[in-house]
């Protein structure tokens, strides 16, 4: 069977001689090369939802890869697509890069000027190894898909627009529905979801900042466990070690919670930091919350144009929810979706204030009842988005037992959130 050999190379020159030696390779197939981290990541994401099969065997990085640094690339790749080999090829040979490649998860490492003798050699070493490890998942019975948990970021077209409780009620729903959900604030200076969810705890997102290898242990110290079923990672209680949480952190954060959890939603508040361009760069699905007035959609505008200028999200990428919203205002949803060139959720959020505040005060959202039609506009967005599992179609004796992830939640009487 030939080897699929994805390239992920930006650099022209790289491109040309590394493809020209890969298609020389016996029982190689090259496909055609990918030339970012974003591309390469979707690429594979993309084959693996299809089938662990359409997986490509190994992966060849190229070091001056771009937006996301070829280690961390590699990290995330590991991570996500265990049955994936990847092979780095950089100028930097040195014993102290080899050790970091292998570290962040590379199988191998490959120095330019290119060898046909040294490539053939690690191509066909890392080959065998991913075949292994797909003969060993399969044989488990508990293939890999590669997919990995649902990232979600919620972000603020500015302060006050309701990023925050709509990252809590997504993450509730979701939850409610069955699927383990994890809800972060990398709001790193002014995070609230302490506050609205009635918690206190030491630790938080900081103290996993500078461990560079995450496991199940440390990461359980790190998370709350919410008596929703939520797994909180909060923000520190001192606004400045936000510092502290690097994007490459967060990177790192956020692969972590992702291969444990189904559904990790990550609150990043309205002012943009290096660890929440990391996170809304890694989202599979992006949303900027923004409510229908002049200053608002302004600021929203900015954000899209910022993410895109910096390489961290296209606008046709980015999901606008419209919070607060009434029929009578006169900036509605198209609008906004033609002034900031995004998608627009087909769910918008009312403005119903009144019945938010009694919760709100008390910091206890997550027992906002059922009947509100602000919760039961999120809930539904959660089901737009794919966050909740779908009701079960069987009705035994009245009403279905899994119903708990569908709209039809909202009719429940425990008025429970």
């Amino acid at each position: 069977m030939p080897t699929r050999i994805l390239p992920a190379v930006g650099d022209v020159d790289a491109v040309r001689s590394l493809t020209t030696l890969l298609s020389q390779l016996p029982d190689a197939e090259p496909v055609a090369p990918v030339v970012d981290s974003t591309q390469l990541v979707d690429t594979l994401a993309r084959l693996a939802a299809e089938s662990v099969d359409e997986l490509p065997e190994v992966v060849v990085v190229h070091e001056r890869i771009g937006p996301v640094p070829a280690l961390e690339l590699i990290r995330e790749v590991a991570l996500r697509f265990p049955a994936v080999g990847v092979i780095l090829v950089t100028t930097d040979a040195s014993p102290g890069l080899f050790q970091a490649a292998m570290d962040y998860g590379a199988r191998g490492l490959v120095a330019m000027p290119l060898s046909y003798e040294e490539l053939a050699s690690r191509v066909q070493a890392v080959a065998q190894w991913s075949a292994g490890v797909r003969r060993h998942l399969g044989h488990g019975g508990d293939v890999f898909t590669g997919v990995g948990g649902t990232v979600v970021t919620v972000s603020g077209a500015k302060g006050g627009v309701g990023a925050t409780l709509t990252a809590v009620q997504l993450a509730l729903a979701a939850q409610a529905s069955g699927r383990t959900t994890a809800l972060v604030d990398l709001d790193l200076q002014a995070g609230d979801v302490a506050s609205y969810l009635d918690v206190q705890f030491r630790r938080s997102v900081v103290d996993l900042a500078a461990i560079t290898d995450i496991s199940p242990r440390v990461l359980a110290d790190a998370v709350f466990r919410h008596d929703t079923g939520l797994a909180l990672l909060l923000a520190p209680g001192e606004g400045e070690r936000g510092e502290e949480v690097t994007d490459r952190a967060a990177r790192q954060i956020v692969a972590a919670l992702r291969s444990r959890y189904e559904v990790v939603v990550v609150d990043c508040g309205a002012q943009l930091s290096g660890a929440g361009a990391a996170a809304v760069e890694m989202a599979d699905t992006a949303l900027l919350v923004t409510t229908p007035d002049v200053v608002a959609v302004r600021g929203a505008k900015r954000t899209v144009r910022m993410w895109d200028r910096l390489q961290i999200r296209k606008a046709e990428e980015t999901t606008v929810v419209v919070n607060r919203h009434t029929r009578a205002t006169e900036i509605q949803p198209p609008l906004i979706q033609r002034i900031t060139g995004t998608a627009v959720a087909a769910t918008t959020v009312p403005a119903h204030y009144k019945e938010l505040q009694g919760a709100v005060d008390a910091g206890r959202v997550h027992e906002l009842d059922s009947k509100s039609v602000v919760k039961q506009a999120l809930w539904g967005l959660a089901g737009e988005l794919g966050l909740v599992k779908a009701a079960e179609s069987a009705h035994k004796g009245g009403r279905a037992r899994g119903d708990r992830g569908s709209v039809s939640l909202f009719r429940r009487r425990d008025g429970g959130g």
